[in-house]
């Protein structure tokens, strides 16, 4: 059984507390920002997508985001 397919199987997140991860935001009138930030939490699912609460080093807040708006950090 591939890790993905557990993954979905079980309803795991795809990133970890303290994992970099490359945030791309979606226009939607917010402040655009596509920019590296690390994990700070899990939160549980929206109804169709896990979310996580991000920071960068370079903003004094953090954010919530979905799980399809971050990718793998390089």
């Amino acid at each position: 059984m591939s890790y993905e397919f557990r993954r979905i199987a079980l309803k795991e997140h795809k990133f970890q507390i303290g994992q970099s991860v490359y945030f791309t935001s979606r226009p939607i009138g917010h402040m655009a920002a596509n920019s590296t930030y690390q994990v700070v939490k899990l939160l549980p699912s929206d109804g169709a997508d896990y979310q996580y609460r991000i920071k960068n080093a370079n903003e004094a807040f953090e954010r919530v985001v979905r799980e399809s708006q971050l990718e793998y950090s390089q």
